[in-house]
């Protein structure tokens, strides 16, 4: 315990040890007008003589009276030592990663390739979100939910390191993937619900229609920020060959039109990622605008700390009286 942490609850009572000082100096008055003289002839005598130790302890009893009276002034004072302390309450956002791996996100125009840096990025963004539940659902010809809407972020990274080109049937599915993401996150306790749709290509698979789709993410106050990644023209796609791999230029071709609509129609926003700096900063952004609340109350806990007062004060009264009534008994 610090003296700095301890504070008085009746701090009015501390006035009274004013009265300390005071009544040493009444007590030095009647001393001197009860004192009595004794002649003698001469002292040269009594130069000699050593005061015994009754004698050396008979300023004793008033030290621990007024001992015991400061003591119990303090204590009625109330002193108590404080500890801080925060409640901290989150209001937590649920997000749904919903990412195209068609083949198509095996084009090197990002680095290594579009679907490598987006998993990257997104990994990222995920270790940022320690306060927030999130799923991961991924599409091409058709879609599947990856990991379900989790607070287990270990688990959801490991899942995500997992993704790959290949695991479904190929194609463009931004409908089928939009309503999985859809059915995993509209029951979401979470009052913030949002869905991160990343794709680069044109919706052709799928029996759910994109903008159909987006209706739906607005009938739940659900948030669809949409990400489209391939840069502008051209950009280099690998294709297997029986001398190795070798590289053709493919044009890129995104549904920016429809994307933009989806995210207008959910009170969100479209993003364009032509490289991976750009792809980095587009989540940034969506992370400054889609920040948790978290309220902080800060509180102060007290404890009474006037018993070792009050028992120090009883100590010294005791052997107050234990003095007085045998080794410095005074006679009448």
């Amino acid at each position: 315990m610090r003296f700095a942490d301890i504070t008085f609850a009746n701090p009015q009572f501390l006035w009274l040890l004013i009265l300390l000082p005071v009544l040493v100096f009444i007590r030095y008055r009647i001393n001197k007008v009860k004192r009595t003289e004794i002649v003698f002839p001469t002292t040269g005598d009594l130069l000699n003589v050593k005061p015994t130790l009754r004698q050396r302890l008979l300023w004793l009893p008033l030290f621990l009276r007024l001992t015991v009276l400061g003591l119990l002034i303090v204590a009625l004072a109330r002193p108590r030592s404080s500890s801080k302390g925060t409640n901290v309450t989150s209001e937590g956002i649920a997000i749904v990663m919903a990412m195209d791996v068609s083949s198509s996100m095996l084009a090197e125009d990002l680095k290594p390739n579009r679907i490598e840096a987006s998993k990257r990025v997104a990994s990222a963004f995920i270790q940022d979100r320690s306060r927030d539940v999130i799923g991961l659902v991924v599409f091409s010809g058709e879609s599947f939910t990856q990991c379900p809407i989790t607070s287990d972020h270990s688990v959801l990274l490991n899942l995500m390191s997992d993704m790959k080109s290949g695991l479904l049937e190929d194609g463009t599915a931004i409908g089928e993937g939009l309503a999985t993401a859809i059915a995993r996150i509209k029951d979401s306790p979470a009052k913030s619900k949002v869905i991160i749709l990343l794709t680069d290509g044109v919706n052709n698979s799928g029996s759910i229609a994109p903008i159909t789709a987006g209706e739906i993410a607005r009938t739940f106050g659900i948030r669809v920020y949409t990400i489209g990644v391939g840069r502008n023209g051209l950009a280099p796609y690998p294709f297997k060959t029986p001398f190795g791999i070798q590289y053709q230029n493919i044009e890129v071709q995104i549904d920016e039109d429809i994307l933009q609509q989806i995210s207008d129609a959910t009170d969100a926003k479209y993003f364009r990622a032509t490289d991976n700096d750009k792809l980095k900063s587009i989540y940034e952004e969506i992370d400054k605008m889609e920040r948790t609340k978290i309220e902080i109350t800060e509180f102060k806990r007290y404890t009474e700390e006037y018993l070792p007062y009050a028992i120090a004060a009883l100590v010294c009264l005791m052997l107050e009286i234990l003095l007085r009534y045998t080794l410095l008994k005074k006679l009448p």
